[in-house]
């Protein structure tokens, strides 16, 4: 038997979506926010030399550099005023999130509902500008180290960067915050996102000119082509894969009422720890590559033989991104998952899964099930990664088209239509309750 709301979602169209007056004005909202973002991402730092950085960043460019330029939309190469854009504000929460399993505090206040959450929020933001900053001093110090990119160095400089960038990451943060409140989907991966797409067309123009030099085969960037659309699908088919725990209450009285015991289900997600496990293994790589490079031919021999190994498409560079996603996945599914804490908010609702005692041994199946979707998990993760990597190595096609990317893109967009659909199934309900309530005035 179909429920009602599954009918409603299947009658949502684009006439609902024009009737939807709130809709529209948060898709605008939305729309205005990311345009105000990529202007951001055109402003140069005051004080530097934009061509002279842009050679410099092409050397630099399949090393950490250009994965996070990719993150930053273009950002970084053009060295603009956001160019640290909300990574900062993603490190400081993935931080705090830690913190939370060793600390007392930061414990009970996550306990402590709206309230605690706050706090913790400002905890985040005061990490963020932290981190902001050092980072904007490190890259301060690098471009007055870089050549001729800076006109006048000294602490002035130093100085209106860490203010510039910092201000710009936080200015970003405040953005995002306002999209999730004001507008529709998640601001901050929203952020990140429009930087992957806005780069694509050029992205993709570059490797269409490689094709027409002749130092990419028509069939190759085919292949690309189709494996993108190919990974693409997967990636929706994995994201919206769920294990289900069947949840049951038992009957209850409520004064003279006896209420019948309810069935519900624990939704587990496939991939709990979404696209950090790339990320994290992805930056942690090359690392050593970027600072190889900025101290070309002055490293030590054995820096050298270290970087040359972790290059792109070899198979010590393969072998560590495998092991590292496997592991940051385990990681993070433990840090944003408690199986403890989740079997003891069902015993206090009454909730148990049948055939299983609550309390510890509930804690116990629901993660002795959580491991085993991880597993499966870690190793979708690492196909999704592994099969572009291998492109990007021996075919030169741009960061763009990697896993971690199409992960990213694929994963906000699925999760802002979803929010876009609830709201039209709400604007739907809204509008069956008025003719509800006409009817029964002209009754």
């Amino acid at each position: 038997m179909v429920s009602a709301a599954e009918q409603l979602a299947a009658n949502i169209n684009f006439s609902a979506l024009a009737k939807a007056e709130e809709l529209k004005k948060r898709i605008w909202f939305t729309l205005g926010a990311l345009l105000v973002y990529r202007l951001g991402t055109y402003i140069p730092l005051p004080g530097i030399d934009p061509t002279a950085w842009e050679q410099i960043f092409r050397t630099q460019a399949g090393g950490i550099l250009g994965m996070f330029n990719m993150f930053a939309g273009g950002g970084i190469q053009r060295m603009a005023i956001f160019a640290l854009n909300i990574m900062p504000y993603i490190s400081a929460s993935i931080i705090i999130q830690l913190m939370t399993t060793v600390s007392p505090t930061l414990e009970a206040l996550k306990k402590e509902g709206e309230s605690g959450r706050k706090t913790i929020n400002q905890y985040t933001r005061y990490l963020t500008v932290f981190l902001a900053a050092i980072q904007a001093y490190g890259i301060a110090i690098g471009l007055e180290g870089a050549g001729n990119v800076i006109s006048e160095p000294g602490w002035f400089f130093r100085i209106s960067t860490v203010i510039t960038l910092t201000g710009g990451t936080m200015f970003l943060m405040w953005l995002g915050e306002q999209i999730t409140s004001r507008g529709i989907g998640n601001g901050i991966s929203l952020i990140i996102m429009a930087g992957i797409v806005a780069e694509l067309p050029s992205a993709i123009a570059g490797t269409l000119e490689l094709g027409r030099q002749g130092a990419l085969s028509t069939g190759l960037i085919l292949i690309v082509i189709v494996m993108a659309f190919v990974v693409t699908a997967f990636i929706v088919f994995m994201e919206r894969a769920q294990r289900r725990l069947l949840i049951q209450y038992p009957k209850r009285q409520v004064g003279n009422r006896m209420f019948e015991g309810q069935t519900s289900h624990l939704p587990l997600k496939l991939n709990t720890a979404g696209v950090i496990p790339p990320i994290f293994a992805s930056s942690l790589l090359l690392l050593p590559t970027t600072i190889a490079n900025f101290n070309a031919g002055q490293g030590p021999a054995w820096l050298t033989t270290i970087t040359t190994q972790l290059g792109h498409g070899r198979p010590l560079f393969l072998v560590l991104y495998i092991s590292l996603i496997i592991f940051f996945a385990f990681f993070y599914t433990a840090i944003v998952f408690n199986p403890t804490e989740t079997a003891d908010n069902l015993k206090k609702h009454g909730g148990f899964i049948p055939g299983i005692r609550p309390g510890e041994r509930t804690a116990e199946y629901i993660d002795y099930v959580l491991t085993r979707i991880t597993v499966v998990g870690a190793i979708y993760l690492s196909i999704v990664c592994l099969i572009p990597e291998i492109l990007i190595s021996y075919a030169a096609v741009p960061f763009y088209f990697g896993g971690t990317s199409l992960l990213i893109v694929v994963s906000v967009t699925m999760d802002t239509v979803a929010q876009v659909q609830g709201h039209l199934l709400a604007h739907q309900y809204e509008g069956l309750i008025k003719k509800s309530k006409l009817r029964g005035r002209r009754r």
